[in-house]
């Protein structure tokens, strides 16, 4: 994966664009500034967007390539944002300390998403937000041949709503909705698009 996220990520534009993800942003522009961390940031458009509004930043992606195109856009934007390059379970964050979580279009390997959900909890502040957007399951149909659907082509990474429950049983939901949307993000997310949008608190 390490070499298809850097392969996508080497030309000069930005894959997904250099403006922040909707939904994201929506969220983002109504909290008040703090600590934030965003696993597979890619090419850093929602990092980047939520330094420029005085978040302390924390990323991390697979992707090399990914970091290098982060840096360069903080750099644009005159901020400042950490970002390490490699999987979740090699870095050693402290419990409890961040304000916000955000996984937009952050698809896992099967079999990793509910241990990863889990452990990116308890880097979550009691009363912490955790904001996603990703292809929901019924997205699959959309990504045959001649189709121009985006996300993993793998059924088994796509969210559903009932998984995103379980996953985050112990958080107060205060959205969960399941959303046909047209998505303008660059190459590879444009047309209409299954995606599930969740906004939940950690309890505690």
């Amino acid at each position: 994966m390490q070499e298809f996220w850097n392969e996508r990520y080497a030309q000069p534009a930005y894959a997904y664009g250099e403006q922040p993800n909707e939904w994201f942003k929506k969220q983002i522009d109504g909290m008040k500034p703090g600590k934030i961390l965003l696993p597979g940031d890619g090419e850093g458009r929602n990092g980047v967007y939520a330094a420029t509004l005085g978040w302390e930043v924390n990323a991390f992606d697979l992707s090399s390539t990914g970091k290098d195109k982060a840096i360069q856009l903080a750099n644009k934007h005159t901020v400042e944002i950490d970002y390490k390059v490699g999987e979740l379970t090699e870095f050693n964050y402290n419990k409890d300390s961040f304000d916000a979580i955000a996984l937009i279009f952050t698809h896992f390997a099967p079999g990793l998403r509910t241990n990863y959900h889990q452990i990116l909890s308890t880097y979550l502040k009691p009363g912490g937000v955790i904001i996603i957007e990703g292809f929901r399951k019924e997205q699959f149909e959309r990504l045959k041949p001649g189709e121009k659907g985006g996300g993993p082509k793998n059924i088994d990474m796509l969210y559903s709503e009932a998984e995103l429950l379980s996953d985050f049983k112990d958080f107060e939901i205060l959205e969960l909705k399941e959303e046909d949307v047209d998505l303008d993000e660059g190459h590879f997310h444009k047309g209409n698009n299954a995606v599930i949008r969740f906004l939940g608190r950690k309890k505690g």
